[in-house]
């Protein structure tokens, strides 16, 4: 039957400071044809606190609405915000305090049988998003300082229909690509990884102009622009936007080219979250970071077609380079990415990250036209791979370390040997290691090792990529779905858990799953 429709949206005021306790300041006003509310903290605080678990504390939430489905907006504590709509009674004007409620009145009128839609919009304007090497950065789309949120506003009502179009398109085509790259369990997978992934970034211009997306390491130690979590995450921004990537690693590269990091390997971060002064984390990785900042410009110049991104890193890269070949073969205990899991001498996985480091080096330098250097590097690369074979031997797999083969771990750094069309490991390696892999699954997944029966699920989505069989690759996903859908953690999609309970074991909602994306990544570069 036809009714009469009102709709409350309220929007607790608590979304603009860190905790409760903190008092803010409430608006509403017009904006041309918008009405417009607006909280901020009182004491707005910018950029002041670092670390993880935190919340923004500094600039404004704003909820707007066009003015023709608007019955009213109205400033209410979260006590009577509801009975304030409900009774019809004319709230209290509060224009500061604590628990307040932005509270907005919709009336689409008379619905019956065919639907109605109205449309409010919620954003947060943060002012100033980052610290980059002590000067505070604006968020891009302000990166002029000329802009006001208020135009943002009026562009997003304005635009509304064309951008939900586009989403949706991308939406469905998102979707039949990774069904058609990994088969149904895998596409949902990636479908809830891929706002999870881009919201952990900030978008900013750096004081040279060069474009930097920046990571927060959220529920881990709070990091900002962590390097071993840039390479998990990388998949999705090669497959879609490699000036995203590139933002990723310019940060790196900035804090050693200009002499602020001055060790011959990679930096493991640029500080604590938003505050991006330098390294903030207790100890490097070198293997670890190096190999990545290596792959992953490779990676970059391979979807580029073009080396003009890694030219203009050469030097860097070389040093990076020169460090895995003395060091890489066979690393000495230490962290690598997987760090909760605690140091490790003679880590076979890392291993691999050096070879394919120094072999993505060597295809770096033939894209330059260096042939000399292409070809010293692969060598260099190419001769390392049966030695490490003979070290990691175990018999019907390979090793965790090369001086235990009582130990397994998922090699899933190999997956960069079949992306980069490196093909220096020979195929005996993947598929011994994939045999031995489907033994070991338990009800929510692969362990990472031998070690423990924890995992991490970006790294079984990279092992299944390995695998040359598709039955092998879903049989592989199939169980991280299982954990995605039945995990009793009810948290954003976390990326360590336990295989046996499909408990979270840590860490939630970080960019990490975009590593997701290696599958459709992979198919992609075949085509």
């Amino acid at each position: 039957k036809s009714h009469n429709v009102e709709i409350q949206f309220g929007a607790s005021a608590n979304i603009a400071v860190n905790s409760p306790s903190q008092n803010v300041q409430t608006k509403i006003y017009s904006d041309k044809n918008l009405s417009v509310a607006r909280a901020g903290s009182s004491a707005q605080q910018v950029l002041q606190k670092k670390g993880d678990d935190l919340r923004i504390d500094w600039g404004y939430m704003y909820v707007a609405a066009g003015r023709e489905k608007l019955k009213t907006q109205f400033i209410s504590s979260s006590a009577n915000s509801v009975s304030s709509f409900a009774n019809g009674q004319k709230p209290v004007a509060i224009a500061s305090g604590r628990g307040l409620v932005l509270n907005t009145i919709l009336t689409p009128g008379t619905v019956g049988a065919t639907p109605k839609e109205v449309m409010l919009m919620i954003g947060y304007d943060d002012i100033y998003s980052v610290q980059f090497f002590n000067q505070n950065l604006r968020p891009w789309w302000r990166k002029t300082g000329e802009e006001t949120f208020e135009n943002q506003l009026q562009l997003a009502s304005a635009e509304y229909s064309s951008i939900v179009a586009r989403c949706d398109a991308f939406d469905k085509k998102m979707y039949r690509d990774a069904l058609s790259a990994g088969g149904d369990d895998y596409a949902r997978l990636c479908i809830l990884a891929y706002r999870q992934c881009i919201a952990a970034h900030k978008l900013v211009k750096s004081p040279d102009g060069e474009t930097l997306f920046l990571s927060k390491e959220n529920y881990s130690n709070g990091s900002i622009n962590t390097v071993d979590v840039t390479y998990p995450s990388a998949p999705l921004f090669l497959l879609y936007n490699t000036e995203l990537l590139k933002g990723m690693l310019n940060g790196i590269f900035y804090y050693s080219e200009n002499g602020k990091w001055q060790k011959p390997f990679a930096a493991h971060d640029l500080g604590t979250y938003p505050i991006a002064n330098g390294q903030t984390y207790g100890e490097d990785m070198p293997v670890e970071e190096s190999g990545n900042m290596l792959i992953l410009t490779a990676a970059i110049v391979q979807r580029d077609g073009n080396a003009a991104y890694a030219k203009k890193h050469w030097q860097t890269l070389g040093i990076w380079a020169d460090y895995l070949v003395k060091n890489g073969f066979d690393p000495a205990n230490q962290l690598c990415t997987d760090d909760f899991a605690g140091h490790l001498a003679r880590n076979a996985n890392l291993s691999i990250k050096a070879i394919m480091g120094i072999a993505g080096y060597a295809k770096i330098a033939g894209m330059m036209g260096e042939e000399a250097i292409a070809k010293k590097y692969m060598d260099t690369a190419m001769a390392m791979v049966p030695r490490w074979m003979k070290l990691a031997d175990a018999g019907d797999h390979y090793a965790l370390t090369f001086d235990n083969n009582k130990t397994w771990s998922q090699k899933y750094n190999l997956v960069w040997d079949k992306l980069l069309g490196l093909n220096i490991f020979p195929p005996e390696v993947y598929k011994k290691e994939i045999r031995f892999y489907m033994g070991r699954q338990n009800k929510y997944g692969l362990p990472l090792d031998s070690r423990r029966t924890y995992t991490k699920s970006d790294w079984i989505i990279w092992t299944a990529t390995m695998a040359d069989s598709p039955a092998d690759f879903k049989a592989l996903v199939a169980p991280v779905y299982k954990f995605a859908k039945e995990t009793p953690s009810r948290v954003p999609l976390n990326d360590w858990h336990e295989t046996t309970t499909g408990e979270k074991v840590g860490f939630q909602a970080r960019s990490v799953v975009g590593g997701y994306f290696i599958k459709m990544l992979e198919l992609s570069q075949r085509k």
